[in-house]
């Protein structure tokens, strides 16, 4: 099972032959030599089969089971150093829920009803929203990061790209693996997983179990309630998997799936940027250190089912069916304010479900490869909020007032799709694609103010009983349907064996959506659409120097925002949600592999992105005419410049095998909202550092991990509510309070510098 040991035997026989050859050969041991220290082909499933990274004309990153372990890579997040142009943050205030921009090209606002722009996969299953998405890696074989539009394989919402988590298929062996980690912040992790064959050569079980903790990075400096875990930027979290997979025939595979995540850690709390202006509340010491007055407890609860079988026809012809169902379940409590009165206090709770079904054909014949499939998902996502704004309910008199907004948002989408290449000459190819869409979504949104303090459910904080019924009414009920086709055209030009240059066009769309905070009864915003261009180069050369580059450039239209938009006639202008923005963005993306010796390679990714908003429309309230306000408008969450420079060093001794390995990553400066971003993160690099021990009989590893070990301070996400002063929106001095009547700012940040001591036994 254990890598190391099958590469050290191979090693082993690879030198026994070369030195029997070189009797009679002296340039046999050279060549022999230079056989070693060779590129590892990577496999990847970008195009829903199988495939050399170096044959499929798409921009992609493949980061592997042994590269994930060696670097201590535990979490989905950390996957973005390895790939250009790419932002994979923890959401605000969780660990669980996902932000995710690829190419600029994201949604930032996880609200029930907003779509994703980059998609989520689990062997194939669509995650439809961002709770739950930041992924702990168990029993991975590996995680693939697909830029720009896959609109045509896989659907809607992946304007951006996609994330594929790819679990390891059972070798029908009996194998067992543990490890436990321990690290700072009283880091204590164990990670079980195995397989047993029930039949042997036909039916496997597969398991996998996790339990991650640590104390907080910081804690809640003071908390309006009593006796409560005042830890901030904790992590308590078990997952488990079992997987039953059964061959009956070379020609049949079945595979049931079951997974499930607990996340107990604490609502995140952010560090006040500001001193609070209605109570003692000073900007704190450390960026982890916050104050609430909510609970601090948090909940994410995920299940999953599925099911894949696959049918090997014959030697060129495969059908496959693809069948999930997953349901979350979230309730969090998220202080806006982050003082210990209730200025913007937000419980909540997001309930979700998913049903999807896919069927695949594929087909490859002597000139030409085939990928088709059918479609559907049905989906509903649920959830209510309370603003409660007590301290501006006093100042109007009252004894406190909180808005209250929960609803539905409820859909259907069938597809079908199609896409094939053909070999026009030994050289030149050609890529077609389409995929036909139909869209369905209800919404139902309640909104309303209440006066007083009210939250979601009864027993939410010690004593609160929650009136019973419907608090607040119903304003918006309602349904629309889409349909959209989205095409894919590439020509392919292999050069030689090693060097491939592709261009394609490709389109992706993002669900249309009614606006989850609606207020009144006001229209669905229609798809977001973008259409994207690729040049790009995959080579090899002299076997050991491997170069993938990739220019693009693409347009993001019907953008969806909040504006001020004219209703049945120019005379009825509403805020609400509408398809007013534009944006464009070129850029360069390269990723290096080489291989120096057999011991030593190094890696290298930079991405580059120039993207602008060309038009944002809004409309002036007094005089009904349309202006264009786009120069308030910046591409949130995308540095201009991401690199990372990788180097391992791989030592065979007689007491084991060790790889040492380090990288430096960079994001240049980004902002983190697009309207008005008051929050913005200057450049900065994180410096991580690895030590792995492999025991020569494959069974014993340890792994030694640094990572951030220079201690960089970096924000990930925040809250603004505070008004800057026109004249001057950079004088911090002229800001004037916001929302619940305090200069609200804050920032979330980025781990701190840490170290874990990993160690392993596997047979």
């Amino acid at each position: 099972m254990n890598t190391y040991s099958l590469r050290r035997s191979s090693l082993a026989l690879a030198i026994g032959a070369a030195l029997t050859s070189a009797l009679a050969s002296p340039t046999a041991l050279a060549e022999e030599e230079v056989k070693k220290a060779e590129l590892e082909r990577i496999e990847v499933t970008a195009r829903k089969t199988v495939e050399n990274l170096q044959e499929v004309p798409v921009a992609v990153t493949s980061i592997g089971a042994a590269q994930l372990q060696e670097n201590g890579i535990s979490v989905m997040t950390e996957v973005q150093q390895f790939s250009p142009n790419t932002t994979l943050q923890a959401s605000r205030g969780t660990n669980s829920t996902i932000t995710a921009f690829i190419r600029g090209v994201g949604q930032q606002d996880p609200l029930w009803g907003y779509e994703p722009g980059v998609g989520i996969y689990i062997d194939d299953v669509y995650v439809a929203r961002p709770q739950g998405a930041v992924l702990d890696l168990l029993d991975v074989q590996q995680i693939e990061v697909l830029r720009g539009p896959q609109g045509t394989l896989y659907g809607k919402n992946t304007i951006g790209g996609a994330v594929k988590y790819v679990t390891k298929e059972m070798t029908g062996d009996m194998t067992f693996d543990i490890q436990g980690t321990v690290g700072s912040y009283n880091q204590r992790d164990l990670k079980i997983t195995g397989q047993v064959p029930l039949i042997d050569e036909q039916l496997y079980l597969g398991y996998g179990f996790a339990t991650l903790n640590r104390d907080g990075f910081g804690d809640f400096i003071t908390s309006d309630l009593d006796n409560q875990d005042r830890e901030n930027y904790n992590k308590d979290l078990t997952a488990a998997r079992l997987t039953l997979e059964y061959r009956p025939t070379e020609d049949l595979f079945f595979r049931l799936g079951w997974d499930k995540t607990d996340d107990d850690s604490n609502s995140k709390g952010g560090y006040r940027l500001l001193p609070s202006l209605l109570t003692d509340a000073p900007v704190p010491d450390s960026v982890y250190d916050s104050y609430t007055s909510l609970p601090t407890w948090n909940k994410v609860e995920l299940e999953g089912f599925s099911l894949t079988a696959r049918w090997d026809m014959n030697d060129s012809t495969s059908f496959k069916y693809i069948g999930a169902k997953r349901d979350s379940y979230s309730p969090t409590n998220i202080d806006f304010d982050n003082t210990s009165i209730r200025i913007f206090d937000v419980p909540a709770i997001y309930d979700d479900e998913q049903t999807t079904h896919e069927l695949q054909l594929n087909h490859q014949g002597d000139n030409y490869k085939l990928v088709s499939g059918l479609y559907y998902y049905d989906g509903e996502s649920c959830g209510q909020f309370q603003a409660i704004l007590e301290q501006l309910g006093i100042a109007l008199g009252g004894p406190s007032l909180t808005r209250e907004v929960s609803g539905c948002s409820n859909s259907t989408s069938k597809a079908a799709y199609i896409q094939g290449s053909l070999d026009l000459s030994e050289q030149w190819s050609l890529t077609l694609g389409a995929r036909y869409t139909r869209d369905s979504k209800e919404a139902i949104v309640n909104n309303g103010l209440i006066f007083d303090t009210v939250y979601p459910e009864s027993g939410w904080v010690p004593g609160y009983v929650r009136p019973e019924g419907q608090l607040v009414p119903t304003v918006l009920d309602d349904e629309k349907d889409w349909s959209r086709f989205t095409p894919r055209v590439g020509v392919e030009y292999q050069y030689n064996n090693d060097i491939m240059f592709f261009a394609s066009y490709a389109q992706g769309f993002k669900s249309g959506t009614f606006n989850p905070r609606a207020s009144t009864a006001e229209p669905a915003a229609n798809p977001e659409i973008v259409d994207s261009y690729e040049l790009g180069m995959k080579s090899e050369w002299n076997d050991n120097l491997r170069a993938n580059i990739t220019f693009f450039t693409l347009d993001h239209e019907d953008r969806q925002y909040i504006s001020v938009l004219p209703g049945d006639s120019s005379a009825d202008l509403n805020q609400r949600l509408g398809n007013i923005g534009k944006s464009s963005a070129d850029g360069v993306e390269v990723e290096l592999n080489y291989v120096a010796t057999d011991a030593l390679t190094f890696d290298a990714s930079m991405g580059y992105i120039d993207s602008d908003f060309e038009e944002v429309l809004d409309t002036d309230p007094v005089s009904g005419e349309t202006f264009d306000k786009s120069d308030r408008f910046s591409i949130s969450n995308t540095p201009d410049l991401t690199f990372n420079l990788g180097a391992t060093y791989r030592l065979y001794t007689d007491n084991g095998d060790w790889v040492f390995n380090t990288n430096y990553y960079y994001r240049g400066d980004y902002v983190l909202f697009e309207e008005d971003s008051l929050l913005s993160q200057d450049s900065y690099g994180l410096l991580n550092l690895s030590v792995n021990w492999y025991s020569t009989d494959g069974h014993w590893r340890v792994g030694l991990h640094g990572k951030n070990l220079t201690d960089e301070e970096y924000m990930i996400g925040g809250y603004q509510f505070v008004t800057p002063d026109a004249s001057d929106p950079t004088d911090v001095s002229k800001y004037t309070p916001g929302l619940g009547g305090d200069n609200t700012l804050i920032g979330y940040f980025g781990d701190p510098r840490t170290v874990s001591l990993t160690v392993g036994y596997n047979f």
